[in-house]
């Protein structure tokens, strides 16, 4: 660490995240403005039934390694689940499927239709990863059902975030009530309902702030969380913020306005490393 104070860091480092975005944008001539990054930087609105929670909950399960275009990209959305998960109602997925994964993805394969790669099959072993997405499903319908409505299940969730010494709970909680939901991805799925306290530490912000010393090499999740929460303290934004825009660094893509600029990450990490920032 040089002279600066932890805290100049921070502030220092998430503002060059920020210009380092425009600059990647005038590079390349994409119509992304400083307002249009703003937009990424607040939360959307929260789903005001349970259905659409439950439908957060699945969207943000796949949102790990190769997931998303296994699941998600070969079916063209989560949304096209829809019909077999019963609307998304999650007592009805629990009556008609219990905790039986495969007559649910017997009905994902036959209805829905995943497509895979040409001469293959759907890979219906219990490590393959529809079949793992299958527990996730059926778990999360069983941990939604235990609420009565949206409003039910917000405030459980407003009990522990509203105090931050116990807002680290939720994630915790929700890592060992649902199969296949991690820390990170219990964050993202918290985010998402607008719950701007937290960020998920993935893979493109654990490039980003181990290689540049915002937190330790080989870091756990709930370290590559503390210094997420720590750069948004010092940077005086949310933690909601910090996560999209180093986010947007590392994926570039600009998900609201179909723009992708490619991965920056490694190229971020140099900039700095020849400010000598850090």
């Amino acid at each position: 660490m040089n002279n600066e104070s932890q805290t100049a860091q921070d502030k220092r480092i998430y503002n060059l995240a920020k210009d380092y975005l425009l600059d990647i944008a005038t590079k390349q001539k994409k119509p992304i403005t400083a307002d249009i990054i703003e937009q990424y930087l607040v939360a959307k609105p929260r789903p005001t039934t349970l259905p659409g929670i439950f439908e957060r909950i699945l969207g943000s399960a796949q949102n790990a390694n190769m997931r998303a275009g296994v699941i998600g990209g070969s079916i063209d959305g989560i949304d096209n689940l829809r019909e077999v998960l019963c609307g998304f109602e999650p007592a009805s997925i629990v009556q008609k499927y219990g905790s039986k994964w495969e007559p649910l993805l017997d009905q994902i394969n036959e209805r829905v239709h995943p497509r895979v790669r040409k001469g293959k099959e759907l890979n219906k072993k219990a490590i393959g990863l529809w079949p793992k997405y299958c527990k996730t499903i059926l778990a999360s319908a069983e941990f939604m059902s235990e609420f009565s409505s949206a409003d039910d299940f917000y405030q459980w969730v407003d009990f522990f975030y509203k105090d931050k010494r116990s807002r680290l709970a939720l994630p915790l909680l929700l890592q060992n009530k649902i199969y296949g939901i991690g820390l990170a991805l219990a964050c993202d799925f918290l985010k998402e309902l607008g719950y701007t306290g937290f960020g998920k530490p993935d893979v493109h912000l654990r490039n980003i702030f181990e290689n540049i010393g915002m937190c330790p090499r080989d870091a756990t999740d709930y370290q590559l969380f503390e210094a997420i929460i720590r750069v948004s303290q010092n940077a005086a934004v949310t933690p909601y913020g910090v996560d999209k825009v180093f986010w947007l660094i590392g994926s570039g893509k600009y998900y609201l306005h179909d723009i992708k600029v490619g991965r920056h990450g490694d190229d971020f990490i140099e900039y700095v490393k020849k400010l000598e920032v850090m």
